[in-house]
């Protein structure tokens, strides 16, 4: 919202030169004040939302190839042949970025496969543009490495650290599942990651479910050994790539050069990943070690969504409804941009 003074001014007996040097200096004010106002209206969201010159790209500083690409300045160049520039803007997790795609504040995101089920399950008017290939181990249940802890069965009545509603959350599921085990067995604690690896360190709780780089981060600090992650075929952990929905319909050919850089960068990445670590971790604010442990836990070359893949999402989607982390069932299938043919 913009909001604009106005004085009222009194007339004053002024002699003639005097009144001139007035009406000028008032012309001036007029002119400065609309000038102002246009500069205003430019630089606001609703201004820039509309606009057909710039691509505003949601990111978080975990998602590392996004943080490659920005640092390197790629994208721009890519995108620079089409006249559209590159804004980006910074979220410190999933579920603002999905809010910054639903109010416009951005026109594309990444995240990973839980935010978007409970945007969708929220009215949230986005799409799926795209995923990167399923990285089982860059999700894991940790304990601590002097834990007598040594099968996801042992967790029964115990007291686990996780970030509700999150992927991790799904992971705990599929792996108690598989080990014959439910929610209702162990103790759930919602944590969020910094407040998770506290209790963790602590021995406030037994286990901590938990993502990349943080997974590589807790290793790498306290020993800790990964009791399970998403193998062999517990769960798939795709990344997604989101676009609002208008934006993607207006600009294909904006998408299509997004997936262009973000396969060529993920290609030079997973072939200069101690380079690409170095580049990455000071933006992140990790050793360059965990960094590269990290992104070797991961996969990074998009491809638009498939059939098979939004299946997948769906069971995710199907299984939060049915522990009551969302209020409604979903279609994924509403929210997924259709494959070129």
């Amino acid at each position: 919202m913009l909001l604009l003074a106005s004085e009222d001014f009194e007339d004053r007996p002024m002699r003639r030169s005097s009144q001139w040097t007035l009406r000028f200096m008032s012309l001036g004010v007029l002119i400065a004040g609309a000038m102002a106002l246009i500069a205003a209206l430019l630089a606001s969201p609703s201004a820039h939302a509309q606009s057909k010159g710039e691509l505003r790209v949601g990111y978080q500083k975990s998602a590392s190839l996004f943080v490659l690409q920005k640092a390197q300045g790629t994208l721009e160049k890519k995108l620079a042949p089409l006249g559209f520039g590159v804004k980006w803007v910074e979220f410190p997790a999933g579920p603002q970025l999905l809010e910054g795609l639903n109010v416009g504040a951005v026109d594309v995101g990444y995240v990973g496969e839980a935010p978007p089920i409970f945007a969708q399950a929220a009215g949230a008017r986005f799409v799926y543009v795209g995923f990167d290939p399923a990285a089982p181990q860059a999700e894991a249940i940790l304990v601590t490495k002097d834990s007598p802890i040594r099968s996801v069965a042992d967790l029964k009545g115990k007291k686990v650290a996780l970030n509700k509603g999150s992927n991790v959350h799904y992971l705990l599921v599929k792996q108690l599942e598989k080990n014959g085990l439910s929610l209702s067995d162990i103790q759930p604690i919602y944590l969020a990651p910094a407040d998770g690896r506290a209790a963790f360190e602590s021995k406030n709780v037994d286990a901590w479910v938990i993502w990349e780089p943080f997974q590589a981060a807790a290793e790498k600090a306290t020993g800790a050994r990964i009791l399970a992650d998403g193998t062999p075929n517990v769960v798939n952990n795709y990344q997604y790539y989101l676009g609002e929905r208008a934006f993607v319909t207006r600009n294909p050919q904006v998408i299509d050069a997004l997936f262009e850089d973000a396969v060529t960068q993920g290609i030079w990445l997973k072939k200069n990943l101690r380079q690409a670590a170095e580049l990455i971790a000071p933006l992140q604010g990790l050793p360059v070690d965990v960094v590269e442990t990290a992104l070797r836990r991961y996969e990074f070359n998009v491809k638009p969504i498939t059939p098979a893949v939004a299946a997948d999402q769906q069971k995710i989607a199907d299984t939060f409804f049915q522990l009551k982390l969302i209020p409604k069932p979903i279609r994924i299938s509403d929210a997924v941009v259709a494959a070129k043919p």
